[in-house]
């Protein structure tokens, strides 16, 4: 195991106010509760085991009012009758204060998440920042269309006259993992408060902190009582009831498939709306032309940022055979080079996975893998004093039966394949269970935008990987889920069309 520096330096004055609050309550309806049952549970610093903070173990009960309080803020019409440019207003000083807060929301999501600092400061909080600027500007581009109808058995001397209208789906229950806590937070509540929509959030139980802190900032922006509500919990208590839940009328979701299988079971109580952003197992594939360089570097990235804890990371590689020992080695070079420690040293490039359950998970996959007649190219072992370190991993000589190849490991662990034609590549590219994302390294423009094609992928780069913005699309075929985060097909989750068919 390489060195891990534990040095933690002190976070800033705003993060350890915050941490000095010690419990930390559910929001429902503009008030700060505590759960029905008294109980709290322990948020850890992943890199040492080290309590941070407690938590509400919320249960049915909470998920009861948090929901009745969206459902009133709806129905009274405080947030989805307002105009739609102050909607937007609103939303666009979410942003503002996000921004303004930004070094302080990073170390948060650092000490609970486990996370280099640059990742959450310069990477994925300015995203965050960017799905609310970019759907405040939506929230005032909502229209329908005039229809001009080929009726012709209306009563003599009438005409008729139709359109659609889109209006906001209604209350909308929020369950987002635990990877990327703020921006895939973002991902849900920017689009379904630029609808009209009001929201319970429960954020994953193991990095709720953050989100306890964007709701006190969404509080501070003017957001009406009851259009943002917060239970905190576990997903088999308050996170399953709020899936099943009677008045919830859409589940937004990121996170694994299996619970996604779960998600859509509870929806069947009242046929409610779901988005499902599920698992990945996304091939890379360097041509022979490629910039080799460029493409090592990139795959390399796309495997081992945020600790491969990313569901598009580029976890299965395709190199041609010509140069697949040239790229493996490249890779495993890089990785040994990352330096591992807690996230808040700024010198720090990789920290912990997110606990030392997952950590263990992840260290299983290695394990078998070698057990199957894998080899450990470089990396494989785990460390630190919570044991939720693992090395870069690069492993080599596998098959494609293998469970390294087909599972999602969703930590630093990447599968080189050798292969010897485009055909061969994108058979392999595509026999997954998954379809989110995918990756094309080469020179040849029309190398690269018909192997696009032909990939079943949500997104495909070509030359690049994780090249996101607030304004693409995000999502998955296959078992990697329905529907789309970002962009303007985000919008249209939250909307029912409705058609207006008059006689006049």
């Amino acid at each position: 195991m390489q060195e891990i520096n534990l040095s933690i330096p002190r976070p800033g004055p705003a993060a350890t106010k915050f941490l000095e609050k010690g419990i930390y309550s559910n929001l429902v309806n503009g008030e700060w509760l505590s759960c029905q049952s008294g109980e709290t549970f322990d948020t850890l610093d992943p890199a040492t085991g080290e309590v941070i903070g407690k938590l509400q173990r919320s249960g049915a009960g909470d998920v009861e009012k948090a929901v009745r309080a969206a459902r009133n803020a709806f129905d009274n019409g405080s947030w989805s009758k307002i105009t739609p440019m102050e909607r937007s207003r609103i939303l666009w000083k979410i942003a503002d204060l996000l921004e303004a807060n930004i070094d302080e929301l990073a170390e948060l999501e650092t000490l609970d998440q486990g996370k280099a600092l640059y990742v959450g400061r310069w990477a994925e909080i300015p995203g965050a920042v960017n799905q609310f600027r970019y759907f405040a500007g939506l929230a005032t581009k909502i229209e329908g269309a005039t229809i001009p109808t080929s009726i012709n058995y209306q009563p003599e001397g009438k005409e008729v006259f139709a359109y659609t209208q889109k209006e906001p789906v209604g209350v909308v229950g929020a369950i987002v993992p635990w990877n990327s806590p703020l921006v895939l937070t973002a991902m849900k509540l920017a689009p379904a408060l630029a609808a009209g929509c009001t929201v319970v959030l429960k954020p994953a139980e193991n990095t709720s902190l953050t989100a306890v802190r964007l709701v006190e900032l969404m509080q501070e922006a003017g957001l009406p009582d009851g259009v943002i509500n917060l239970v905190t919990g576990f997903g088999h208590e308050a996170g399953a009831a709020l899936a099943e839940h009677k008045d919830v009328d859409k589940i937004a979701f990121t996170g694994s498939t299996q619970t996604g299988r779960a998600i859509m079971n509870a929806a069947q109580g009242n046929l409610k709306r779901i988005t499902l952003e599920l698992g990945g197992k996304s091939p890379v594939i360097i041509m022979p032309d490629a910039d080799i360089d460029a493409a090592i570097q990139g795959a390399a990235n796309a495997i081992f940022f945020n600790g491969g804890q990313v569901c598009i990371a580029g976890s299965r590689l395709y190199c041609h055979r010509s140069i697949m020992d040239k790229v493996a080695e490249g890779i495993a070079a890089i990785g040994g080079q990352i330096k591992l420690g807690h996230g808040l040293d700024p010198e720090t490039q990789m920290g912990p996975l997110v606990s030392k359950e997952h950590s263990a998970k992840v260290a299983a996959y290695i394990a078998d893998g070698k057990s199957a007649g894998a080899s450990i190219l470089s990396g494989g072992e785990t460390g630190g004093p919570n044991q939720s370190f693992v090395e870069p991993t690069v492993i080599t000589d596998v098959t494609p039966d293998m469970r390294i190849v087909r599972e999602e490991i969703f930590g630093p662990v990447v599968v080189v394949t050798p292969f010897d034609d485009t055909e061969e590549v994108v058979a392999a590219a595509n026999d997954s269970d998954y379809a989110l994302a995918a990756g094309v390294w080469t020179e040849g423009l029309s190398n690269g935008m018909r192997m696009a094609n032909r990939l079943k992928a949500g997104t495909v780069w070509v030359n690049g990987h994780a090249m996101y913005d607030a304004s693409l699309p995000i999502g998955g075929m296959k078992q990697s889920g329905w529907g789309r985060d970002s962009g303007q097909a985000a919008l249209e989750n939250y909307l029912e069309l409705k058609t207006v068919c008059a006689i006049i």
